[in-house]
């Protein structure tokens, strides 16, 4: 009501500060619904079933190009074993790493992304690889909490909430992440599943 109604009527800093204000309530708004998203995984119920992974990073992939038409993105999807997990669940673990990938190889020309994984004992390992902005391995027990960032929000968008959700979800499956990476080399994020789930 401000903004519509009194926005002509303020001066140059007038107008700056609602802005800004606006701008952080926002933000804020995107936070706790985020926070809300990430407590929602704790609690949903799962359903188990097996899952084409290679079909789900395809499909993932797809919409995630569409949304980036201008941007040169060359996506590589590996074989994939199937996973036993909750399908829901699963894709947004896929969706947030792949988003990720995408959006930190957004300073290259090219955009390089490798979706692999393997069976190794009694378990699934995936993981998606990048040739983007990567980061510093002294930091990399960060990279997996609420709200830690390894880049500053000018660089790049993000709430530092999509790799715990990642993490949470994994763990719920009896799984674990990590991740390796470099400055400005790329950065290869992990996750593992048991082969089946109880």
């Amino acid at each position: 009501m401000l903004h519509e109604d009194y926005f002509d009527k303020l001066d140059d800093k007038g107008r700056k500060l609602l802005n800004s204000i606006q701008a952080h309530t926002e933000r804020m708004d995107r936070l706790v619904l985020a926070l809300l998203d990430l407590s929602k995984v704790g609690r949903q119920e799962m359903k188990i079933d097996e899952i084409d992974m290679e079909k789900e990073a395809g499909l993932i992939v797809a919409d995630l190009k569409a949304v980036a038409p201008e941007r040169n993105i060359e996506v590589t999807i590996e074989h994939l074993p199937p996973a036993h997990g909750d399908i829901i669940l699963i894709r947004q673990v896929l969706t947030n790493l792949l988003s990720n990938a995408v959006k930190f190889t957004g300073a290259r020309d090219l955009a390089l992304i490798i979706v692999g994984g393997r069976s190794k004992d009694n378990e699934n390992v995936y993981y998606v690889k990048d040739n983007g902005t990567g980061f510093d391995m002294a930091h990399a027990d960060k990279l997996f909490g609420v709200f830690q960032r390894m880049h500053s929000e000018k660089e790049y968008e993000g709430l530092g909430v999509g790799l715990s959700i990642v993490e949470r979800i994994v763990r719920r499956h009896g799984g674990r992440v990590w991740a390796e990476g470099m400055p400005y080399e790329g950065a290869t994020f992990y996750f593992s599943l048991p082969r089946k789930v109880s």
